[in-house]
């Protein structure tokens, strides 16, 4: 409890078991895997994070993660009104700071946010709750266990009562004190495991939400910047400065480490001008590749799977390609650098990371730049990355004004961040009945980690059970795992080339290395004759994924007769702590697969989709479900339709229009995503857990469908012949292709 004109309560929570001991098992993840690092990582510092009970009776908290749609607002709000015995609408739930004190405990990412705040968020309440007690006992002259606290207002048995607000400053104390506390049984909750709307639903649907581009900031101007035609090209000679300062509306135009920057009254103005410019660009880090190449040195680069075995054996090689991570809100910031300060507004998921890099470009000490977090229109890991602040933060100091900077849409599928190209070589050996052996070679673009999650794995290295190993291959191991009796089992990362802007992506490696390995189980399930679906019952390792997996076969009506060219698929996957397990069925007839769409891509088409899903205590279950549809959506546009074509060192695709993410003839008119009962107390991770299992089920229901198994995804990326190749925009003369489409 720290002292506070009001009452201000916090949770210090003892120290988290040393991971590695002594537990016999195979799985590096059933000892510890990424989830539990970041949540050791933040430990220290839980005790930094505050409730506060203001005076008009509400509550208030500054959560130390970025909002980015995935409803951690919520969920972080249900836990304070379930603890504190408050209404849900008098919890207001803001986005903190950065705040360096916190070290590990502001990072957003590996759906951690429930799970490492769930204890302490709940402990720092009920420290209030207990405090706003006994000031009330005080109070109304009654002995704190006879009192009752409900709906915000606490009651004597004699009828007397008074609101918490009321009791705010008599609750505070004068000192920073230690207190025990006990936590609400589970079997008492009313406001967790119950579905409830989002806090801030209404809000945005009606436009009045706030995002980075409605902040209304003194001063601060639209800008854009012209950028090289190939990837991270660097400036050469600008021809006519002059003649674009001049144009209407421009106020500055100035020469960056990125390109050239263009500051406007309106950004209509700003593509003009960006247009006008006649710049001479030098070449990039990806000069001349093009998709054939890059595969080519990833198969060079492969790690051998070794001698063939002397038993049958299935083996497999998949390619995945480039997809972009751009979020539906354009990469934006708002930045007003002066001589001894700067502050910084931008959604961040690594927003001390990002104070720490935008003060050693802007040559100022940490303390003298201020990041404030909003919320953001999409993430999926590309929030992590916070190049849109830094680099609105040098336009603001080379001009000496405050900036609104917002990306095109061309700037962020050609310069921004790319899920990486990769292969996956499995190969499993099997005699009988019995699945001797499971090798998996997965080889990728090299993976950027620089935003924050790499120094959580050196701070925590010597406590990991794998070794001195870099952060690709740690992150690697500690986020993959092998659900299925297969014997003796290794999965090894092999990366290349780092000329490309690559991101965490949702669920990072877990899509391409899960859809590998459920392709090469249908496979082997076929080998040894028996049904997909009861090859992975049988061969599931625990109860718990038996039960997702059973009751998805179920509510899906697994196994029933399906018209020539259709097909069900199932698919399985585990990680954080929670479980999941999808059916889909397909329709890749011709009358569908060369159906004409309008500005999209036919080819097969999910017709119905079965969600399993058990992550534990599920805190609302309405927001998993919805997070669920998501990771489904995701699934479906990495099997069929989704990809970035690289030619010439640039990206083709420019925007949504030629970026065939999953449209609605895509989306399966059945969706049914069930919830199951929670077999733990504690939330397991959510966001990023389904996107593997759907991606794999769908590609497993079209092996099934043609009775053949594509081995590159998404399937329509120009290999087959089953739809047109995507519609990509001419090999651009200059930099600025695609900004029609912030007109």
């Amino acid at each position: 409890m720290l002292a506070a004109p009001t009452l201000v309560t916090a949770a210090e929570l003892g120290p988290a078991p040393r991971a590695g001991a002594a537990i016999p098992s195979p799985e590096i993840t059933e000892l510890v895997d990424l989830n539990d690092v970041m949540t050791a990582a933040a430990l220290p510092t839980s005790h930094l994070i505050t409730v506060e009970v203001n005076r008009d009776g509400t509550v208030s908290f500054a959560l130390p993660r970025a909002e980015v749609g995935q409803g951690i607002t919520t969920s972080t709000a249900m836990l304070i009104a379930e603890e504190m015995d408050v209404p849900l609408r008098q919890v207001r739930v803001t986005l903190a700071d950065a705040r360096p004190e916190l070290v590990f405990n502001q990072l957003t990412g590996g759906s951690n946010t429930t799970i490492s705040t769930y204890t302490p968020i709940r402990v720092a309440a009920a420290v209030a709750r207990g405090r706003l007690l006994q000031a009330a006992a005080a109070e109304l002259g009654t002995a704190v266990t006879d009192l009752t606290l409900k709906a915000g207002v606490i009651t004597a048995p004699t009828g007397r009562s008074i609101g918490i607000g009321a009791l705010s400053e008599k609750a505070a104390s004068i000192r920073t004190q230690r207190v025990s506390v006990e936590l609400k049984p589970r079997e008492r909750f009313t406001v967790i495991g119950r579905p409830h709307n989002r806090v801030d639903a209404l809000a945005a649907v009606t436009g009045r939400k706030k995002f980075t581009m409605d902040l209304d900031v003194p001063g601060a101007k639209p800008t854009m910047v012209c950028r090289p035609p190939t990837i991270n090209g660097k400036v050469g000679p600008v021809a006519n400065l002059d003649e674009v300062r001049a144009m209407p509306g421009v106020t500055d135009v100035a020469v960056i480490s990125t390109g050239v920057a263009v500051r406007a009254e309106t950004f209509g103005q700003c593509i003009d001008a960006v247009r006008a410019l006649r710049v001479s660009w030098k070449p990039g880090t990806a000069e001349g590749k093009s998709d054939e190449s890059v595969l080519k040195e990833l198969r060079a680069a492969e790690l051998p799977l070794g001698l063939p075995p002397l038993t049958p054996s299935v083996e497999g090689r998949f390619t995945f390609h480039f997809r972009s991570n751009s979020a539906l809100e354009p990469n934006c910031a708002i930045a007003d650098v002066r001589p001894d300060r700067a502050e910084i507004w931008s959604s961040l998921k690594s927003p001390i990371v990002a104070q720490q890099t935008i003060a050693a470009k802007l040559g100022l000490p940490p303390r003298a730049v201020t990041v404030h977090v909003t919320e953001g229109g999409g993430s999926f890991g590309r929030k992590l990355f916070f190049d849109a602040a830094l680099e609105a933060a040098e336009i603001s100091q080379r001009i000496g004004k405050p900036v609104k900077l917002m990306w095109h849409r061309a700037d962020d599928s050609r310069q921004g961040r790319t899920h990486p190209m990769a292969t996956s070589r499995v190969r499993v050996a099997y005699a009988g009945d019995t699945v001797l052996g499971y090798q998996q070679r997965h080889t990728s673009v090299s993976t950027d980690l620089g935003h924050g999650l790499g120094e959580i794995l050196t701070a925590m290295a010597a406590r990991l059970p794998v070794g001195d190993i870099g952060f690709s291959q740690t992150f690697f191991q500690l986020s993959q795992s092998m659900p299925y009796d297969f014997g003796v089992n290794s999965r090894l990362l092999s990366e290349t080339d780092k000329g490309f802007n690559t991101g965490s992506m949702r669920n990072v490696y877990s899509p391409d290395v899960t859809c590998a390995r459920e392709l090469i189980v249908d496979r082997l399930a076929g080998k040894m004759g028996k049904d997909p679906f009861r090859f992975r019952r049988e061969f599931l390792r625990d109860d718990r994924a038996r039960a997702v997996l059973e009751k998805a076969a179920e509510a899906g009506d697994w196994g029933r007769s399906m018209p020539a060219g259709t097909a069900q698929g199932i698919a399985f996957h585990s990680e954080y702590h929670a479980v999941s397990a999808v059916l889909v069925e397909i329709d890749c007839r011709p009358g569908t697969v060369n159906r004409p769409i309008r500005d999209g891509v036919a080819g097969p088409r999910v017709t119905r989709a079965v969600v399993a899903v058990d992550v534990g205590l599920a805190v609302n279950p309405r927001g998993l479900e919805a997070q669920m549809m998501g990771c489904l959506m995701d699934g479906i546009a990495l099997t069929l339709t989704s990809s970035l074509h690289l030619r010439d060192g640039y990206f083709l695709e420019a925007s949504w229009d030629n970026y065939f993410y999953t449209r609605q003839w895509n989306t399966p008119p059945e969706v049914e995503v069930i919830v199951m009962p929670a077999t733990t107390g504690k939330p397991g991770g959510a966001g990023e857990l389904g996107v593997a299992a759907s991606m794999a089920a769908v590609a497993c229901a079209y092996g099934r469908a043609t009775g053949t198994m594509p081995t590159s995804y998404p399937i329509n990326h120009g290999t087959l012949s089953f739809a047109p190749k995507p519609t990509v925009p001419p090999i651009p003369q200059s930099p600025t292709d695609g900004l029609d489409h912030v007109r």
